[in-house]
């Protein structure tokens, strides 16, 4: 369920998942419009995003106490975090286009999305904090699906 504390790990993953979308503020693609959102994603989106930051940061759990075979699954958060940021890198070197904003990275298809969910997802696996891994569900459902929807609606007016 979790221990009560605060986390400095979850306070790194959230500076992780919030620095490079306050730089992206001034670096979005030229036509992004965020007016034709799915309002359910959003609702979503916003309280997976709520639920998460205040679940990461409530839970003494993701703090790394030994090193032991679950350790795997901090490393897997650590890793999907860092990939994060290699995507973010990759998407501030580019043209900053749709297409660039939509990318897979590694094989992840909108990497900019899936991965900090799967982050998130793997951190509340490795605390065995459930309210975590519920947030990180709920903001999944709304942050990759969002992430789809202006995909699949930059594809269709690319192919007009």
């Amino acid at each position: 369920m979790g221990h009560l504390g605060f986390s400095y790990i979850g306070l790194v993953f959230l500076l992780m998942l919030i620095i490079p979308n306050l730089i992206w503020v001034r670096n979005q693609p030229q036509t992004y419009d965020s007016s034709d959102e799915n309002r359910i994603l959003s609702i979503f989106e916003r309280v997976g995003q709520a639920l998460v930051t205040v679940s990461v940061l409530i839970f003494s759990d993701f703090n790394p106490q030994r090193v032991t075979a679950w350790t795997l699954w901090f490393f897997a958060a650590a890793v999907s975090m860092l990939l994060y940021e290699f995507w973010w890198i990759r998407y501030f070197k580019s043209e900053k286009t749709w297409t660039d904003f939509y990318s897979s990275f590694c094989g992840i298809p909108v990497a900019g999305a899936t991965l900090p969910v799967f982050a998130f997802l793997l951190l509340g696996v490795y605390g065995k904090v459930v309210w975590l891994i519920i947030a990180a569900v709920i903001f999944g459902i709304g942050h990759i699906g969002i992430h789809l929807q202006h995909k699949r609606g930059n594809n269709e007016e690319r192919s007009k």
